[in-house]
């Protein structure tokens, strides 16, 4: 019962994610077709909320409920490791329809089809866990 919490705001993320239609294959096959702003819009708001965000935790404004500041580790700076994940992220949600956060709000509408999609991602992060200290980090 104590992470009941985290289930509660799951299903309203998941009703807020179904209500402004970002879970629908058709939107999705249009932003890759370059023939609306709708997801562009969701995605880019999303960018500059998380960007906001990180600038406070750096400068220690937001504190977790304890009061200890929230300390963000820096990643290691590369190119070919950006360009190859997206790739493959992009890849993978144009060929599944589907981003990985709205997959199991698919499966809780019925759509019966997304089981392959989740059977693919969950073999993929499968797959890095094993192989994740052979590659360049």
């Amino acid at each position: 019962m104590k992470y009941i919490k985290y289930l509660l705001v799951g299903i309203l993320f998941g009703i807020t994610l179904s209500k402004a239609e970002v879970i629908s294959w058709f939107r999705i096959y249009e932003m890759f077709k370059l023939q609306s702003f709708h997801m562009y819009g969701v995605i880019g708001s999303a960018v500059a909320i998380g960007i906001i965000l990180m600038y406070l935790f750096k400068n220690e404004k937001i504190k977790t409920l304890y009061g200890t500041p929230i300390v963000v580790e820096a990643k290691k700076k590369g190119i070919s490791r950006n360009l190859i994940g997206g790739i493959i992220f992009g890849l993978g949600w144009a060929l599944g329809g589907s981003c990985p956060g709205p997959m199991y709000i698919l499966l809780g509408k019925g759509v019966v089809s997304i089981i392959v999609v989740l059977f693919g991602a969950h073999l993929g992060a499968y797959l890095y866990h094993a192989l994740k200290h052979k590659l360049p980090h």
